[in-house]
C-alpha cells in the first residue's frame, strides 16, 4: 500500500494509504474511534484487486496523522476532522467517492454529505448511529479504562469484546496500544450527544447501512432513526448477523459481498 499525506492549513497531517489502479472507481474505508487504516488493511487489498482503487485514511490523532495541537475537544469537532477527509479527498484527486464509514469514519461521512454530497458516489456505514444521546460521563470511559487497568489490559480486553475473531483482535489490541486516551476523551466529548438524521434523509444517492447482529448498543440507537429510512428508494439495509462493532473483521465475507452488490447496483 502506497502511503500518503494531506497537510491542513494549520500544519496537520493527515495520512492515507492508497492501492489499486490509479483509474478504477475509488472507495474510501474510513475507520472508527481508537482504530486506524491497518482496520481494512486486507480489504483494501481485496477490493483493489476487483479493479478498485482505496483509499484508507488515518483520521487525526490516529495511526500515522497528528494529533492536533492540544486536547481541547475543539481541536476534534465532528467537522473538523470531517474537512480532514476532504483534504484527503482533494490531495488524492478523487471527485466522488464511494464512501464505507464505520462508527466515527460514519459519523464524518454524514457531517459531509450535509455540506458536500457531490463527494458522494455512495455511502455505505456500519457500526454507525444517525443519532446519540450519551451522558457526560461517556466521554471519560476511554481514559478511566486506560487509567484503571493501564494500556496493556484495556487494549487487550476493548479487543476481547470487539470481535470473536481471533487474529483480528491481536489487530485491535495493535491498534488501541498505540491510541492516546486523551485523544478518545476530546473527540467522545463531541460525538457522545450528535444528530446527523436530517443528513442521511436528505441524502439523496445509494445509501447502506450493514448492521451487525452482535453490535448491540449501536443497534439500539438504529432503532430510533431506522423506521425514517426504511421504504426509501435510496436506502438498503442488510443484515450481518454474526458481525459485531467492526464487522468487516468478524463477517468478512458476507460484509465485503454486500458492498460489491451495492457498489455494482
Amino acid at each position: 500500500m502506497r502511503r500518503h499525506f494531506a497537510t491542513r492549513e494549520d500544519g496537520l497531517r493527515l495520512a492515507y494509504g492508497e492501492v489499486g489502479p490509479a483509474d478504477g472507481e475509488t472507495v474510501v474505508l474510513c475507520h472508527g474511534l481508537a482504530a486506524g487504516g491497518a482496520q481494512f488493511s486486507a480489504d483494501a487489498d481485496h477490493f483493489a484487486g476487483l479493479g478498485y482503487r482505496v483509499l484508507v485514511p488515518d483520521l487525526r490523532g490516529h495511526g500515522a496523522s497528528s494529533p492536533a495541537r492540544s486536547y481541547d475537544p475543539a481541536g476534534y469537532a465532528i467537522p473538523v476532522m470531517a474537512d480532514d477527509l476532504i483534504a484527503m479527498l482533494d490531495a488524492a484527486e478523487a471527485r466522488r467517492v464511494h464512501w464505507v464509514g464505520n462508527s466515527l469514519g460514519g459519523i464524518l461521512a454524514f457531517d459531509l454529505v450535509g455540506r458536500s454530497p457531490e463527494r458522494f458516489a455512495s455511502l455505505a456505514t456500519f457500526g454507525t448511529a444517525h443519532a446519540l444521546g450519551l451522558p457526560e460521563a461517556a466521554a471519560r470511559a476511554i481514559p478511566l479504562l486506560y487509567g484503571t487497568l493501564g494500556k496493556g489490559l484495556a487494549s487487550w480486553s476493548t479487543a476481547m469484546m470487539t470481535t470473536r475473531n481471533k487474529t483480528a483482535r491481536r489487530l485491535v489490541e495493535a491498534m488501541l496500544r498505540q491510541f492516546d486516551p486523551k485523544v478518545g476523551e476530546a473527540i467522545a466529548r463531541n460525538v457522545r450527544r450528535y444528530d446527523l438524521t436530517a443528513n442521511a434523509l436528505a441524502y439523496a444517492g445509494p445509501m447502506l447501512l450493514l448492521r451487525g447482529g452482535r453490535d448491540v448498543q449501536v443497534n439500539l440507537a438504529l432503532a430510533k432513526t431506522l423506521p425514517r429510512l426504511a421504504g426509501r428508494p435510496n436506502f438498503t439495509l442488510v443484515e450481518l448477523p454474526e458481525g459485531g462493532h467492526c464487522a468487516n473483521l468478524d463477517a468478512t465475507e458476507a460484509w465485503r459481498a454486500a458492498l460489491l452488490a451495492f457498489w455494482r447496483r
